[in-house]
């Protein structure tokens, strides 16, 4: 594919991949100021033009709105676009872990030839990968913009515990709002062990349930009984998800965008978090200006 006949979607997709653009711009601006090495990084990459199979991923192809083609060029695009950020990154660092889409990665380096020396391709699980590069690489003179976009919910909380630990990385986040947890919150709050376990290592804690569950007395045809029965809505969601991630990071931009589809239903929430104490509140108004509607 030529450069310029990529077409991310319609409005959907272009509104979105513009206002991270904007991100990447401004923190490229800034950083040029600075003597630190600044990196982007795109976790789940996929072939940089990424396409899902009806085949993989089975638990998650549960949820059918993450394989609709609006939600994929969005997720596809995001490489392309920061490659096309100016002023540029001094590295890029795309990773996935499917060995033939990682081979396809190599495409990026044919569409970007000024860039190839700097895109570094990694194939690796994303959350292993990105716990190493956090935990065990020194970030006193390192920069970097993450771009962190499942499909559902393959990320572990411990990895952006990580992310954050490092005061080093601005992270950007789709977080899978309609497409997964709120379709596994059942109304009745009956939810089967594995899907528990799933929720308590997305959270990274196991008291979402009680954050989106009361237990009531109920009249019922046999007289009073205790009811568990679901509160969270999508607001609610939201608000614990940032609270989440106001845990582990200096600053958290209080207005993450909600992406929806066609039919206007919530998929997503972008996220924005910034991890250096010394940066975080610019980064955080820059991005929050981006992120109202």
């Amino acid at each position: 594919m030529k450069q310029g006949q990529r077409n991310f979607g319609g409005d959907w997709t272009t509104e979105k991949l513009e206002r991270v653009r904007k991100y990447l711009a401004a923190y490229t601006t800034i950083m040029n100021k600075y003597p630190f090495h600044f990196a982007y990084i795109d976790a789940f990459a996929g072939t940089g033009y990424r396409k899902l199979k009806q085949d993989e991923n089975p638990n998650e192809l549960m949820f059918p709105e993450i394989a609709e083609q609006e939600v994929q060029d969005f997720l596809e695009g995001s490489a392309s676009t920061a490659l096309q950020v100016q002023p540029r990154f001094q590295k890029y660092i795309f990773i996935e872990k499917d060995e033939n889409r990682s081979s396809e990665l190599q495409n990026l380096k044919t569409e970007f030839p000024s860039l190839q020396n700097d895109i570094e391709l990694v194939q690796s699980d994303a959350n292993a990968y990105l716990k190493d590069l956090c935990l065990n690489r020194n970030w006193k003179k390192h920069r970097a913009v993450l771009f962190l976009d499942p499909y559902g919910m393959e990320v572990e909380w411990n990895t952006i515990t990580a992310i954050a630990k490092t005061q080093a990385i601005d992270l950007w986040l789709l977080f899978p709002l309609g497409v997964a947890v709120n379709r596994l919150l059942k109304r009745d709050g009956n939810i089967d062990t594995t899907v528990r376990h799933k929720l308590d290592r997305f959270f990274g804690t196991t008291d979402w349930y009680d954050a989106f569950y009361e237990t009531i007395p109920t009249q019922t045809l046999f007289g009073k009984e205790m009811v568990t029965q679901k509160t969270g809505d999508f607001k609610s969601i939201e608000q614990y998800f940032v609270k989440r991630l106001q845990t582990v990071f200096t600053k958290v931009a209080n207005n993450p965008l909600p992406l929806y589809n066609s039919r206007n239903n919530p998929l997503y929430l972008l996220c924005f978090a910034a991890g250096n104490p010394k940066g975080a509140s610019t980064a955080v108004k820059i991005a929050q200006d981006i992120l109202r509607k």
